[in-house]
């Protein structure tokens, strides 16, 4: 189900053979795919990383520390009002996924409280594609199973992986292009298989001179794809 162009979130209702775990899962995940996609509800990032979230701190004065960190999420998560009623779900840092708020309330356990579905950045970065004009791949496959599993436990129900095509003279290559969609299907086959909603983005970026036929060129490739 497409939550914007270029957006998909995989569910099916037929499985694959041999897919026991997506068989396990496969109520609750159509339940999850449709909440998080609810009409006139979006999905709060507030997956940044310890280097982002730094620069915003940096901004303000603020030391990058864990527990500047911690306050600050807990800050965002306990804002006053029925801001839930426009949320469907919230992405998380692994390390948010493992810090509560002052009381001792786990974060999960608090956005479950308020109706709001919880999710996780699961990829470990970027890196080269040797051989490439620059062109990129997402890293985070090795172990992933094992992360999912964990993430699961500990209240998260859907996913989010970050894979970047980026456009110029000699980019995307065909390289890039399968090794961006074997990537995504890997990990949306993966996060099924232990309860987890893979959202499925392809992420061709807009940075460059080219003009927007060859945006919509490419990025009809990689979905195509």
């Amino acid at each position: 189900r497409p939550l914007r162009p270029g957006v998909f979130v995989f569910c099916t209702k037929q499985d694959p053979p041999n897919m026991s775990g997506m068989e396990k899962y496969r109520e609750e995940l159509i339940a999850t795919a449709k909440a998080i996609a609810t009409s006139g509800k979006g999905i709060l990032a507030a997956d940044e990383s310890t280097n982002t979230i730094g620069s915003r701190f940096k901004a303000i004065n603020l030391e990058n520390t864990e527990e500047n960190r911690r306050a600050y999420r807990e800050l965002l998560f306990t804002t006053p009002g029925q801001w839930e009623k426009f949320i469907s779900g919230i992405i998380l840092y692994e390390e948010t996924l493992n810090q509560s708020t002052t009381d001792g309330t786990p974060f999960p356990v608090l956005l479950q409280k308020r109706g709001v579905y919880v999710g996780i950045k699961v990829d470990k970065g970027l890196g080269e594609i040797p051989g490439t004009a620059g062109d990129q791949y997402t890293m985070g496959l090795d172990g992933l199973a094992g992360r999912c599993a964990e993430y699961y436990k500990k209240g998260a129900r859907f996913a989010k992986w970050r894979a970047v095509i980026k456009i110029g003279p000699k980019n995307p290559s065909r390289t890039a292009v399968l090794e961006v969609a074997h990537g995504l299907a890997r990990y949306a086959a993966t996060c099924q298989d232990n309860g987890l909603v893979p959202i499925v983005e392809p992420e061709v970026l807009i940075d460059g001179p080219h003009d927007i036929e060859t945006c919509a060129r490419v990025t009809e490739e990689v979905l195509a794809e």
